[in-house]
């Protein structure tokens, strides 16, 4: 059961992508049941030991959790509804367009 969460007038459902090697955790925006968007957090593989030295997700996204919180309710609040992915890579991070890569990031 993906664990779900309301902001303002919409419904958040958030989880590891099932069976993903690498690590993704989706964020689906929902506004009265609607697909609004995906919002993923994708850490590259070379900085997972970065967050965590043993590279365990669960204890990632445990870590992690608020300020990606943070980061969801910051795009709600500016009505950006792109489908995003903010990428943590050993030197830092980027918000990239999910629909302007050639491979897309899928939370299915």
């Amino acid at each position: 059961m993906q664990p779900t969460w309301t902001y303002k007038n919409y419904e958040i459902k958030e989880g590891l992508k099932p069976g993903s090697k690498d690590f993704r955790y989706f964020y689906k925006i929902l506004k009265n049941g609607e697909k609004k968007c995906n919002y993923c957090v994708w850490v590259v593989d070379d900085a997972l030991a970065r967050f965590d030295p043993s590279k365990d997700f669960n204890a990632i996204v445990a870590s992690r959790k608020a300020a990606w919180h943070q980061w969801v309710k910051e795009k709600i609040d500016s009505n950006d509804f792109r489908n995003l992915a903010l990428k943590l890579e050993k030197e830092g991070q980027q918000e990239i367009n999910l629909s302007d890569l050639s491979d897309h990031i899928t939370p299915e």
